[in-house]
C-alpha cells in the first residue's frame, strides 16, 4: 500500500508544510505567498519545479515569481499602476521602473494561513488561504474583500491544485489571477536542456508595445511558435516574453514538456478557464522557464475588448469561482 503523509516542517530554514505519497513529493511555503516550491519523483530524482538551491533562500524570498508556483493576484502589467474598475481608478504602486508599470500583484509575498494538511489512504493535501480585508496591505490598493484558498494534492496521479476564490465583500471585485510556473528543463538529474520538447495549447499572440502591454493587435506567429502549438520544440528556441490567447485541444488547455531521451513527459493541465497564457523563458537562459496560465489579457481593465475575450472576470457579492490543474507524468 502507498504510504501517504502531510507534516509541517521546514524547508533551508522557512515554515513549510511537506507532502509525501509513495514516489512523490510537494512542499509548500505558506509564508512567502502560499508558495508550492517544489513537486519531485523521488525514486527517479525528477525535480519539476524550480527551487532554489541549498543556502539560496534568500534569493527566493526577494524574488518568489520565479520559483515553484507563485500565485499572481492581479496579474502581469498593469499601465501606470492604474487599474480602472466599475467607474473607479484605483492606483497600485509602480514597481517596475523599466516600464513605468504595476507588475504581479501582492499575494505571491504575502503570508497565507495553513488551513489544513493531512493524509487519507490514497493521497496527502495540505489547503492555505489568504483573506484581504481592511487589515491587509492590499486592500488600500484595490478596496475589495475575498477570500483565496488552494488545496494540493498528491498522489499516484501526480499533483492537483484546486483552486478557489469567493467575494466577501458588498461590491463587484475584479477576479484576475495567474500563476508564474517556474518548470525545471532540465528536470531529470543528469538531463540536458537539448534533449527538452514543449507544447502549450497557445493560440494567437498579443502584440506588446515597448512598454509590454497589448496593443490590442496580434502579431503572426513564427514558425518556433507553430512548432509550440504541435509539441515540437525546444523551450528556449528563442527569448520568450509573450502572451498569447489559450486555444484548447481536444478539449484541454495544458503545457506538455518531454524529455526526449527517457521518453518523459511532465503534463500541465491547467483548465479551460484561463484564457491567456504567458511564457517567459528568461532570455532563453537554459535550465528553466515559466508556462503562465493567466485568466486575464495583461492591463485588461484598460483594453477595450469584449470581456469574455479578454478574461476580464469580475465576481458579485458572495459568488464564487475555482478552477483546478494538475501536474502529471505520462
Amino acid at each position: 500500500m502507498t504510504e501517504n503523509k502531510a507534516f509541517q516542517g521546514t524547508f533551508q530554514g522557512e515554515q513549510a508544510v511537506w507532502l509525501q505519497s509513495g514516489k512523490y513529493e510537494a512542499i509548500i511555503l505558506p509564508d512567502t505567498g502560499g508558495n508550492l516550491i517544489s513537486f519531485r519523483d523521488l525514486e527517479n530524482g525528477y525535480r519539476f519545479l524550480r527551487e532554489p538551491e541549498e543556502g539560496n533562500i534568500e534569493d527566493f524570498k526577494s524574488n518568489p515569481g520565479i520559483y515553484g508556483i507563485p500565485v499572481l493576484f492581479p496579474p502581469n502589467r498593469y499601465e501606470d499602476g492604474q487599474f480602472p474598475w466599475r467607474g473607479e481608478v484605483y492606483q497600485l504602486p509602480v514597481n517596475e521602473v523599466a516600464t513605468g508599470n504595476h507588475l504581479h500583484g501582492f499575494l505571491h509575498t504575502t503570508a497565507w494561513q495553513v488551513e489544513d494538511f493531512g493524509q487519507t489512504p490514497s493521497e496527502s493535501y495540505v489547503v492555505v488561504k489568504v483573506t484581504v480585508d481592511e487589515k491587509h496591505e492590499a486592500y488600500q490598493y484595490l478596496p475589495f474583500k475575498f477570500t483565496v484558498r488552494l488545496k494540493y494534492t498528491l498522489g499516484e496521479n501526480g499533483l492537483s491544485q484546486h483552486l478557489f476564490v469567493r467575494n466577501e465583500g458588498t461590491n463587484e471585485m475584479p477576479c484576475l489571477l495567474a500563476f508564474h510556473t517556474a518548470i525545471n528543463a532540465p528536470f531529470a538529474p543528469n538531463g540536458v536542456a537539448e534533449d527538452y520538447l514543449v507544447k502549450a495549447t497557445i493560440g494567437e499572440r498579443w502584440e506588446l508595445n515597448n512598454r509590454m502591454l497589448p496593443t490590442g493587435s496580434y502579431q503572426p506567429l513564427t514558425e518556433g511558435e507553430k512548432a509550440l502549438q504541435a509539441g515540437g520544440v525546444n523551450p528556449f528556441f528563442a527569448p520568450m516574453d509573450n502572451h498569447y490567447t489559450a486555444l484548447p485541444q481536444n478539449g484541454r488547455n495544458l503545457m506538455e514538456l518531454t524529455d526526449t531521451k527517457l521518453g518523459v513527459t511532465l503534463v500541465y493541465d491547467v483548465g479551460t478557464s484561463y484564457k491567456q497564457w504567458m511564457i517567459w523563458n528568461n532570455g532563453a537562459t537554459k535550465g528553466f522557464f515559466c508556462p503562465e496560465p493567466q485568466i486575464n489579457l495583461v492591463n485588461a481593465p484598460k483594453v477595450d475588448l469584449p470581456a469574455d475575450e479578454i478574461g476580464l472576470f469580475s465576481l458579485a457579492p458572495g459568488e464564487i469561482w475555482e478552477e483546478t490543474a494538475r501536474l502529471y507524468i505520462k
